[in-house]
């Protein structure tokens, strides 16, 4: 049985192709509802988070088991180090950038740099009241994703962050959900690992 493919999407991110968009992500963009202005507490968004979902692109297509680290740095940077597999056989690989903190946005909006020259943008749309889920997208909404701080998310919560996000003007019919564990692949919404 053949896996369905869906089209590789083509960004403006030039060079970045490894960019790992999944963190990386999110500028400020009009859409049609206006993230909370609660500013994010920057030293709890920190740590690891899992990415449950996301509207992908062709360098974090076929992931599985992808994560983002946060570390803020003493300068008021931050490290980030994003890990993946690309079959749960398969080596743990990761990439690490820098990202910084554009001032006066309540935390909410950042820009990531791979290999210190390529920049991209990203904003947190949404995070839990406990830090325990994050809503990121990225300028003009094309990409997007969801951040749990727990590897598996239950379904019904799910549902309401994928609501959440179409508010945000995602198009998430495009929106496609991670495996972290291996009994998720192949279940229904879940993408397909680059090697099964």
């Amino acid at each position: 049985m053949t896996r369905p493919r869906r089209p590789v999407r083509s960004l403006a991110l030039a060079g970045a192709g490894i960019g790992l968009a999944m963190l990386a992500a999110c500028a400020t963009g009009s859409g049609p509802v206006a993230a909370s202005s609660t500013p994010v507490e920057l030293q709890r968004f920190m740590g690891k988070w899992h990415v449950i979902a996301h509207v992908p692109y062709f360098a974090e297509e076929g992931h599985v088991a992808s994560s983002d680290t946060y570390t803020l740095r003493p300068d008021g940077g931050i490290d980030v180090r994003y890990t993946y597999r690309t079959g749960f056989d398969q080596p743990l690989k990761t990439f690490d950038s820098r990202a910084t903190v554009k001032e006066g946005t309540g935390n909410r909006d950042w820009t990531t740099w791979f290999f210190r020259v390529i920049p991209t943008k990203f904003r947190i749309l949404e995070v839990a009241p406990d830090y325990s889920w994050a809503l990121i997208g990225y300028p003009g909404r094309d990409l997007a994703w969801v951040f749990a701080r727990e590897p598996v998310m239950g379904d019904a919560l799910y549902q309401d962050l994928v609501k959440r996000m179409d508010g945000h003007g995602v198009d998430t019919d495009k929106l496609y959900r991670v495996p972290q564990v291996r009994e998720q692949v192949g279940q229904l919404g879940f993408a397909y690992p680059k090697d099964p």
